[in-house]
């Protein structure tokens, strides 16, 4: 490691030679001068790592050599030493971009304890991070190995988006990979885990399942709406576990977070099944039992997710909650956003007010038509980062601030998540075959039936038959599924971009988080 560089400026520095040497005993390399112009003139012409500087010098002051050092090197940190601890003083210094401050007399340890802040914090951070994970990848290790039922799923898969996040800390490439190894032998078990309860869990025959799209109204949202505190619904599409864990701090600053929840996304894990169930709180199946007009398969011409406040209507009636006054607001582009953001105080007045938020499918399915998107969201990382960048910027945000000082509860959720494929498997299916990279169904498929979940009887699934003798498949883990014509252009094409409507834990496990007004 390349020894850090202090440059220690004070008019009285023949009295600091103890600490000059304790630094220097300690790996660091100290230069120093007792005026400010000596080190003007140091730092134009050399690197430094830290700037230690005396506030009260002759000739010119701390602060003046301060602003002059900042010209030359912006970046370069500065510790201000003062004896004096006025308060307009430090709101200069503050301004002035000093990193750390401290009051004279200094003893040795402040002064080191200050440059490893500066110096060393990430290094610090990143061994530590790394040293944690190395102990928690046998607990997690073993989770995996202990036949976990859907509660435990739910648990294990936070813990890793958490160590996804700490992992961006860590300076280990080999850290990481071991990390993303652990990531896919969870996926590979999840896959097997839903392939022996999917089935189960649709029939109405078992009371053990976990919450699910349909059942999400009923059991994690009407409860908690009462009369007298509007309470938002905020759906944002295809919003993925870590990515929630992206904007908290942005929700945190202006909501108190009271519950962070989650619920299994039903198959496919697809805006127009998932999202429909939501609202209608029935399966696919049923939804085209009682709404034949209505629901719309794959196949079928015109949009797939038009009905969905009919639908809510009839899951309030179905429930008994018709005494609740809703609003229903989509927000599928930027003037939509605009024109929500006007009418926040007029949903004070009712019970409930949904929101949906296309953002997040948008960029999705945009990143794999626009190259500019596929550079900017390259892997999970740069993922949760342009979700960040987004929502701070987006109209939800400024709606959601108007409302801040009332007194509301909030639900944030999502539809479902998306996996970042990489591998392609092939299938063969007649014309009328689905186009999605993640499920598919049709009549004559062939494919490989170790790479996905098949239903043969889609009513197993709760799902209904589009056409006599039709299947639905389902890939697993980071499976994509590809045609055999044109076959190598389509696996380069889609490899490593974000995909949903399959089996992973980031496509089913998703976010419900309860929160209400500080």
């Amino acid at each position: 490691m390349a020894i850090a560089k202090i440059l220690w400026v004070d008019d009285e520095i023949e009295s600091l030679q103890s600490q000059k040497i304790f630094l220097e005993n300690k790996g660091y390399e100290v230069q120093t001068f007792t005026n400010g112009f000596e080190a003007i003139d140091y730092v134009k012409e050399n690197m430094v790592d830290v700037v230690l500087l005396d506030e009260t010098m002759p000739g010119i002051t701390g602060l003046e050599t301060l602003a002059k050092i900042k010209e030359i090197n912006q970046q370069v940190p500065v510790v201000l030493i003062t004896k004096n601890e006025t308060e307009n003083l430090m709101d200069e210094a503050i301004g002035s971009q000093i990193t750390d401050y401290l009051i004279k007399p200094v003893n040795p340890n402040q002064v080191l304890l200050s440059l490893k802040k500066i110096i060393d914090n990430k290094r610090l951070v990143a061994e530590k991070t790394t040293t944690a994970y190395q102990q928690q990848f046998r607990n997690l290790f073993m989770a995996l190995n202990s036949n976990p039922d859907y509660n435990e799923w739910m648990d294990i898969y936070k813990k890793l988006v958490y160590w996804e996040l700490e992992m961006e800390k860590s300076d280990s490439p080999e850290m990481r990979e071991v990390f993303q190894t652990q990531k896919q032998e969870a996926n590979t078990e999840f896959f097997k885990f839903i392939s022996r309860h999917y089935a189960n869990w649709m029939s109405s025959k078992t009371s053990d399942a976990p919450v699910m799209s349909h059942n999400l109204f009923q059991f994690k949202v009407l409860p908690h709406v009462e009369k007298g505190v509007p309470t938002f619904f905020i759906l944002i599409d295809n919003l993925r576990f870590d990515q929630w864990k992206a904007i908290q701090p942005l929700f945190a600053d202006t909501f108190r977070i009271l519950e962070e929840d989650s619920f299994y996304s039903i198959l496919p894990t697809a805006t127009q099944y998932a999202r429909n169930a939501i609202f209608a709180g029935l399966t696919p199946l049923e939804i085209e039992k009682q709404f034949p007009a209505q629901w719309k398969n794959d196949e079928d011409e015109g949009g797939k997710n038009l009905f969905e406040e009919e639908f809510f209507k009839g899951q309030l009636k179905r429930l008994k909650r018709t005494d609740i006054k809703y609003s229903y607001t989509k927000v599928v582009n930027h003037a939509d956003g605009q024109q929500l953001v006007s009418n926040m105080h007029n949903l004070l007045d009712n019970d409930l007010n949904i929101i949906i938020y296309n953002f997040v499918d948008m960029l999705s399915h945009a990143r794999t038509e626009m190259e500019v998107l596929k550079e900017l969201a390259a892997d999970e990382v740069s993922y949760r980062s342009i979700t960040r960048s987004w929502f701070e910027h987006s109209p939800l945000n400024q709606a959601l601030k108007k409302i801040a000082d009332k007194k509301i509860n909030l639900v944030l959720t999502t539809d479902h998540g998306s996996v970042r494929v990489k591998t392609p498997c092939k299938v063969i299916g007649d014309k009328l075959t689905t186009t999605n990279l993640r499920y598919k169904h049709g009549r004559n498929l062939n494919y490989e039936p170790k790479e996905v979940l098949a239903f043969r009887e889609p009513k197993q699934a709760g799902l209904p038959v589009p056409t006599i003798n039709s299947s639905y498949i389902f890939a697993k883990e980071d499976c994509f599924l590809c045609y055999p014509n044109n076959y190598n252009y389509y696996a380069g094409y889609y490899r490593n971009t974000f995909q949903h409507g399959g089996i992973s834990l980031e496509e089913m496990i998703v976010p419900v988080i309860k929160m209400t007004s500080k």
